[in-house]
């Protein structure tokens, strides 16, 4: 079955920076719209950031717009968020997801993901 494994969390220091990735180890996903998702302790599953198979299409969620880019490398099965200036309220698990067909579009419901991560923990620090 389809895997999706993250990695690049760790602890960072307010106003810091850290790139997490989510590689595929089954099928190539190169065709999948994926997406970023965060779970803080207490809150809903929130929508993070996604991007369709072109690259091109993205969207974000108002709270990371203008400090994270999401971006993916098609060839290498590999998806990259990358979290600027970060703050104390990013810290939660950070969880990838794909879609299991292809899909031209941007994906924001979490509902409409087939494939997910188990998570990589972000922790920023004041």
């Amino acid at each position: 079955q389809e895997q999706l494994v993250e990695s690049g969390g760790g602890l960072v220091q307010a106003g810091g920076s850290l790139r997490l990735s989510c590689a595929a180890s089954g099928r190539n996903l190169n065709s999948n719209s994926m997406g970023w998702f965060r779970q803080a302790p207490g809150k809903e599953r929130e929508f993070v950031a996604c991007i369709n198979w072109h690259g091109a299409g993205t969207a974000y969620a108002d709270p990371v717009k203008d400090r994270f880019t999401i971006s993916r490398d098609n060839a290498k099965n590999t998806m990259f968020l990358q979290m600027n200036s970060l703050k104390p309220e990013d810290t939660a698990p950070y969880s990838c997801a794909s879609t299991r067909f292809y899909d031209t579009t941007c994906i924001r419901a979490a509902g409409d993901y087939f494939y997910w991560g188990q998570g990589t923990q972000v922790t920023v620090s004041s």
